[in-house]
């Protein structure tokens, strides 16, 4: 690959963040001599976002560490559509106020990464309900259908998949890809935003965008994808066994956060650490040397550097102090995920399988009795045999009861 002159391109190729890059010179010069606006879509499906965004984030971090300026496109108007990327089945259908409510809790995600005001390169955030929502059906047809053809479309893994398999593919969310194209034209003209970047699953719609730039206006544009992430064995990013790992604290608290990092398997520590810290690249090589149980520590040294961007220095250093009390010295930690109950009922007695599920160890019961049965469900440290046991206030121990499944999820049980 040619030499790449601008700073930007260098550290995400070096960190391996690209996957794909339309006409890789061209923007390399630009934004070696240029402030360039680049920006991301994310439609408002939950109230947070999960890891599986983090790379994505990520990319806009390293754009404004750059000189750059990050665009954060929310997408109040294509979440009411629904993009079709990646689905067998059309996604739940909205109203403007769940839409609202979950873009709330996906801002505040962004500041813990970005920079935003009104200098050259600070981030801003546009919500593309601004433009979709005011346009005319018939005008719109008119001005942009002529520059889509179906043929090729048809050919687009979005919309390939879904029609190989036989699934219901909707008209609506076959305007999908049409209306990320538009995005990228009318933030192209209302603000310069020059590249746009997503997942590899977005490369189709990001060519549209680039092309109807060209089409149109005559614009250069620019598209930048990242790889979807998977770890080792093969796992989607942004899961975990006990569901999704969320970026808001009010959704998944910093402690199973910072366990989640540190539970990652030993050939993903190295990926892992270029992708999502600002560590050194020669530091990042001499941690994902280490070999046998030291690999722990590079896990640690992850874990605390993706729990500070995430939740700040405190929280990081919290977390890991209550692991050390949990795992290293056999106690309780502060910071330990925590579940009351009524005194009333700890007195009567909780089902185990109840009060697991309740704490977030498990799903449902049946999952919990499993657990049990399988000898992975632990009561103050103590393996749980029966199935059919009872917590009671007799199992209080400080005032408090740890529950455990396996050897790495814990939570506390408190009386309120």
């Amino acid at each position: 690959m040619t030499t790449l002159s601008s700073d930007f391109l260098r550290t995400v190729h070096e960190r391996g963040f690209v996957d794909a890059c339309t006409h890789t010179e061209e923007l390399d010069a630009v934004l070696s001599k240029e402030v360039v606006s680049a920006y991301i879509g994310y439609d408002c499906t939950a109230p947070s976002l999960h890891v599986g965004s983090l790379v994505s984030i990520m990319l806009l971090r390293w754009l404004q560490k750059a000189g750059h300026r990050p665009v954060v496109l929310m997408g109040g108007g294509t979440t009411r559509v629904g993009d079709p990327t990646g689905r067998d089945d059309v996604r739940k259908m909205l109203t403007d106020d769940e839409i609202a409510a979950n873009m709330a809790g996906i801002k505040g995600v962004f500041s813990k990464y970005l920079t935003f005001g009104d200098g050259p390169t600070d981030a801003v955030m546009v919500n593309n309900a601004d433009w979709l929502d005011c346009l005319g059906y018939i005008s719109f047809l008119r001005d942009y259908g002529p520059h889509f053809s179906i043929n090729r479309m048809l050919t687009f893994d979005s919309v390939k998949l879904r029609l190989e398999r036989e699934h219901h593919l909707s008209f609506l969310e076959f305007n999908y890809m049409i209306l990320q194209a538009y995005d990228f034209l009318e933030l192209a003209r209302r603000d310069g935003v020059r590249l746009q970047m997503g997942g590899a699953d977005q490369w189709g719609n990001i060519v549209n965008g680039v092309e109807l730039g060209r089409r149109c206006d005559g614009l250069s544009l620019f598209g930048l994808t990242v790889p979807l992430i998977t770890t080792a064995s093969g796992a989607k990013m942004g899961k975990s066994a006990q569901g999704a790992v969320w970026l808001n604290e009010d959704q998944l608290s910093p402690y199973d956060y910072w366990q989640f990092w540190r539970n990652t398997e030993d050939a993903d520590v190295g990926r892992f650490l270029r992708l999502f810290t600002e560590l050194p690249l020669d530091e990042i090589a001499r941690l994902e040397a280490l070999g046998g149980a030291e690999i722990n520590e590079a896990k640690k040294v992850l874990a605390h550097e993706a729990t500070t961007l995430a939740h700040g220095e405190e929280a990081a250093r919290a977390a890991a102090e209550t692991a050390k009390a949990v795992f290293e010295q056999g106690g309780v930690g502060e910071d330990l995920p925590t579940v009351t109950v009524e005194a009333a009922d700890l007195e009567a007695g909780i089902p185990a399988s109840t009060l697991f599920t309740r704490a977030g160890l498990t799903a449902s019961n049946g999952e919990a009795k499993r657990l049990i049965k399988g000898g992975g469900a632990r009561l103050n440290g103590a393996a749980i045999t029966d199935i059919n046991r009872a917590i009671t206030s007799a199992d209080l121990s400080g005032g408090e009861i740890k529950l455990s499944a396996g050897k790495k999820q814990h939570a506390l049980v408190k009386v309120g």
